[in-house]
């Protein structure tokens, strides 16, 4: 707990219950005991809220081996035509040996394969992705990503010169079926 609530149970609470506690043993009265015992019941009520809701906002914290799988765009956060092209035509899988390979696609086609390794680096507590791909790649490659965690995932994202920020998250790849996004075009439509 905090520095606040250590000084509330050692100046209050502590000294509240002493009183209420030698008050009680001499009165015999039952009204003291119930205070008491609702006193401690929303101490601990509260303790027990508290770590429920850390629990249930904290963020994940990753390993490098959370890292490993196929990624694909994040249509969840963006829709339209744009992130159905990004979504049909670019994709990548990060392998157990930490290889990674960057897929250009045109739908389910690969058309071409960047291929690197990533390594992790934790400045804090949770890992952060580092890649280092063979020369010439991708401009979606050129620079680390960023990592986004919420309390139940994560997402990755490149800043690429051409597309600004492109979000991909952790997920095999599945035909869109639209119209749109099997045309071919240069991804600014």
């Amino acid at each position: 707990m905090g520095f606040g609530f250590n000084l509330f149970f050692i100046f209050i609470l502590v000294p509240l219950t002493g009183i209420l506690l030698i008050i009680w043993l001499l009165s015999r009265k039952i009204l003291i005991g119930k205070i008491l015992g609702i006193i401690w019941l929303g101490i601990f009520g509260l303790a027990f809220l508290s770590g429920i809701t850390q629990w249930l906002t904290a963020k994940t914290v990753l390993d490098k081996e959370d890292y490993y799988g196929e990624y694909v765009i994040n249509r969840e956060l963006f829709k339209g035509k744009q992130t159905d092209w990004q979504y049909n035509h670019f994709r990548f899988e990060i392998m157990e040996n930490d290889s990674i390979y960057f897929y250009e696609t045109d739908n389910e086609t690969i058309l071409k394969t960047y291929k690197g390794k990533i390594s992790t680096t934790e400045p804090y507590n949770s890992a952060r992705l580092i890649i280092n791909m063979t020369q010439p790649t991708h401009h979606i490659l050129t620079s680390n990503p960023t990592t986004y965690r919420s309390a139940w995932n994560y997402y990755l994202v490149f800043k690429s010169p051409k597309f600004h920020n492109m979000f991909f998250k952790k997920g095999k790849w599945k035909s869109t079926g639209s119209k749109e996004s099997r045309t071919h075009n240069n991804g600014y439509n």
